[in-house]
């Protein structure tokens, strides 16, 4: 429904009943909203719209929920054909603009190359382009060279690298809960996959059916870290669902339809997976192996649910094959919208910041898309393109939405939901220390690693780095985006104000710094301190007050103006945030 601002709505229930017969439930129903800032809703169904937006309101009777979705367009003046003459470039475009234009949110214009030459980079390897890669995408005049930039980064090696350690954190490995061998495993059977373009039915197939030594079946280490078939349910669903189904372990689930005998009908999938020691040895080698009977017992009843996938049929229980099997069948048939959906909303946050269903780990009836339509096309399209996560990116990048620049219009500074404008957002840990590395020409040394590895090639999270605990990176010990934080700390600022990561990197004499020092001219000294940490050329008021400064310093102080000059450039917002 589309309401207008301060408008009030009476909501009314009614109840289908399976003898045919329907009722006016409204005052035994509860109602909640998803988005108090748009619209709020009382005991009795009574709605007040409270802002700009959209809000979903849940309406729970028994054990049934439905949702109905509330719109409310912004206060803007929209320019005539604002709309109708933007630049589209597929679907997403055409999608993403019906929805803008049904709430008279105006769409930010294209970003510059620079800005989206930073963004494209960090967003699909996690690593800044080098100061050639910036000066020659700059110097670039043909129209196409943003889709060639694409198809150069999804080609190159930190590609895989990036997404390897994109689904590492998805998967645990860690180094905490694994041997060294068994990490090593891990994270090369994931790196094989990316790094060969599996497609993701066939990746989360070969997964949740594992079998055999955790020293040469990588993805058998997935069963060591779940060893109860209750953790094995809720993490598969959680990895390739997009759903927390805990809250059935005890109880129906409230906010959803799954019951407590979907719960352990589902977690009796794996109620016959066993392991023990290998025969082939090895330091804490373990052999993953399924038997022909044994049944999950459920507490509430006393007896064993038919194991069965969540909206899949049961199997029976005196069935010999590896129930697993089955599940995989269910999991990655292209009629579960919810497989599909999942791994879309996860790409399509990687790039946009947040999911078009937000939070990306909380997909469920009562927490709808900011864009159902989008996400519906993004769910064929993949599956019409065999799961191949590449050309769904290439798609994302590609498009017109992707590339609109990070500066908000008067009109859709409080978007942070329909994608007018792309939303800036801090670095994660593993592409900051990276980006420092880089700008500075310093790596960083990882204890037991080949120097020049980055922070995003590390196979472990429990690999220490008080840096990247401070910047949040995550633990690996739960299936949930939640474990990553971006959030801000007095301890973070004090690691760029003066932490010895950032001093040490610059006051090395082996970085980019020692060989400007000798050979640039001023001029060329501040233009690669901003190619190298912002992609682009300084303005000219920054070339000409640089200057100044370098033209009143003494000689023998100029290296340490070098390294001011350098440290004032990465501890600023616009090389924190990638925009």
């Amino acid at each position: 429904a589309v309401l207008t601002h301060k408008a009030a709505q009476q909501m009314l229930v009614r109840a289908h009943f399976t003898d045919g017969h329907t009722e006016d439930v409204t005052r035994w129903t509860r109602f909640t909203s998803n988005n108090t800032t748009v619209a709020e809703i009382d005991r009795s169904g009574r709605l007040t719209v409270t802002g700009h937006g959209e809000s979903a309101i849940v309406a729970a009777y028994l054990s049934k929920n439905v949702v109905a979705s509330i719109s409310v367009p912004f206060a803007n003046t929209v320019a005539e054909g604002t709309f109708g003459k933007a630049p589209r470039n597929s679907f997403i475009d055409d999608l993403v603009l019906e929805k803008l234009e049904g709430l008279r949110l105006p769409p930010s214009p294209r970003s510059g190359d620079a800005e989206f030459l930073r963004r494209a980079s960090l967003d699909a390897l996690g690593v800044l382009p080098s100061v050639v890669q910036v000066r020659a995408f700059l110097d670039d005049e043909s129209p196409d060279k943003r889709s060639r930039l694409i198809d150069r980064l999804l080609s190159r090696p930190e590609y895989v690298d990036y997404w390897t350690h994109k689904w590492s954190d998805l998967l645990l490995v860690n180094g905490a809960r694994l041997k060294p061998p068994a990490v090593k495993s891990y994270s090369a059977w994931i790196r094989g996959h990316v790094q060969s373009g599996t497609p993701w039915d066939v990746f989360a197939r070969k997964l949740v059916t594992a079998r055999g030594s955790t020293h040469s079946s990588g993805a058998a280490n997935f069963f060591v870290l779940h060893r109860d078939p209750l953790d094995m349910a809720e993490t598969v669903s959680m990895a390739f669902l997009g759903m927390s189904i805990q809250c059935a372990k005890c109880h129906d689930h409230p906010l959803e339809k799954w019951t407590n005998d979907d719960y352990y009908g589902m977690a009796n999938l794996f109620a016959r997976v066993r392991a023990k020691i290998a025969p082939e040895g090895g330091d804490g080698n373990q052999s993953i192996f399924t038997v022909t009977s044994g049944e999950l017992v459920q507490p509430r009843t006393g007896k064993p649910q038919p194991p069965r996938p969540l909206d899949g049929e049961a199997i029976a229980f005196d069935g010999t094959g590896d129930r697993r099997d089955h599940l995989a069948d269910w999991l990655i048939s292209p009629g579960n919208p919810y497989f599909t959906r999942a791994i879309v909303n996860r790409v399509w946050a990687n790039f946009f910041s947040v999911g078009l269903v937000e939070k990306v780990d909380d997909l469920r009836l009562t927490n709808p898309p900011s864009n159902e339509k989008l996400l519906a096309r993004l769910a064929m399209f993949l599956v019409k393109n065999k799961y191949d996560l590449k050309s769904l990116v290439r798609l994302i990048m590609n498009s017109e939405t992707y590339q609109r620049t990070s500066r908000p219009l008067e009109g859709n500074q409080s978007d942070t939901r329909f994608y007018s404008r792309y939303y800036p957002r801090r670095l994660k840990a593993e592409v900051l220390l990276d980006a420092m590395s880089a700008a500075t020409g310093q790596p960083t040394a990882f204890k037991g690693f080949p120097g020049g590895t980055r922070a995003l090639q590390l196979p472990d999270s429990n690999i220490a780095s008080r840096f990247l605990s401070t910047f949040g990176r995550p633990e690996r010990v739960i299936t949930c985006e939640c474990e990553r934080s971006d959030e801000p700390s007095m301890v973070q600022v004090l690691h760029i104000v003066n932490g010895d990561t950032l001093n040490n990197k610059l006051q090395a004499k082996t970085n980019r710094l020692t060989p400007l020092l000798r050979t640039g001219p001023d001029y060329r000294i501040i233009e690669t301190a901003y190619l190298a940490a912002l992609s682009r050329y300084p303005t000219d008021r920054e070339l000409t007050e640089v200057l100044k400064v370098f033209a009143e310093t003494k000689p023998a102080e100029k290296r340490q103006l070098i390294e001011d000059l350098f440290w004032g450039i990465i501890s600023s917002r616009e090389f924190l945030f990638n925009h």
